[in-house]
C-alpha cells in the first residue's frame, strides 16, 4: 500500500503522466497527434524539453513539450505581480472628543479626507470623560455631522453606536 508521494499541486510531468495514448503538441505549438505516451517521452527528450500534461480530463490527455521549470518561474512571477497590484483597505481610527473645537474637528477631517482617498476605512471613536457621560446628545450629534460632512466621499459601514463610555461609527471610502 506504499504510494508514491504526492508532488506539489500542478500538471503531471514526464513519467508522472498516467495515460497510455496522448495527443501530443510540439515545442513551436503544433499538433503531432495521438502516440503512445513513451514516443511523447522520446520527443520531449530528444528537443531536451519537458512533457507537461496540460488537459488531463480530456478522452486522451493533452499533453504539450515545453521547459516546465521556466513555466512554473512565470507563473509565480504573474501571480506576484497579481499581489503587488492589490490594495488590501486598512482601518484607520480617528479619536475626538464631544465637545471637539471646530479647527480641531477641521484637522481630524482633513485627516479623514486623506484616508478616503487611500482607500482606507475609518472609525470615529467619540470617548466620553467623567460627567460628559450626562450628555450623549452631543456625542450623536457630532457624529451625525461627520456623517453629513463625509457623505458624498463615504458611506457609513456601521451606525453609531454606544459601548461603554465609547462612541463609534464606521466609514468606508465610496
Amino acid at each position: 500500500m506504499n504510494e508514491a508521494p504526492q508532488k506539489e499541486k500542478g500538471p503531471r510531468t514526464n513519467e508522472e503522466i498516467r495515460a497510455a495514448k496522448v495527443l501530443l503538441i510540439d515545442e513551436n505549438g503544433e499538433k503531432q497527434g495521438v502516440m503512445p505516451l513513451a514516443a511523447a517521452l522520446d520527443a520531449a527528450r530528444e528537443a531536451s524539453m519537458d512533457l507537461v500534461e496540460v488537459s488531463p480530463n480530456q478522452e486522451v490527455p493533452v499533453v504539450k513539450i515545453l521547459d516546465y521549470g521556466k513555466l512554473r518561474f512565470e507563473e509565480r512571477k504573474k501571480k506576484a505581480a497579481a499581489k503587488k497590484k492589490q490594495k488590501s483597505s486598512e482601518l484607520k481610527e480617528i479619536k475626538m472628543r464631544p465637545n471637539i473645537d471646530t479647527h480641531d474637528y477641521e484637522v481630524k477631517a482633513k485627516a479623514m479626507m486623506r484616508f478616503f482617498e487611500a482607500g482606507d476605512k475609518v472609525k470615529v471613536t467619540l470617548r466620553f470623560r467623567g460627567r460628559e457621560m450626562a450628555h450623549q446628545h452631543l456625542g450623536m450629534e457630532l457624529l451625525q455631522r461627520v456623517k453629513a460632512d463625509f457623505d458624498e466621499m463615504a458611506k457609513v459601514e456601521l451606525e453609531p453606536k454606544l459601548e461603554g463610555r465609547q462612541m463609534t461609527m464606521v466609514l468606508a471610502p465610496r
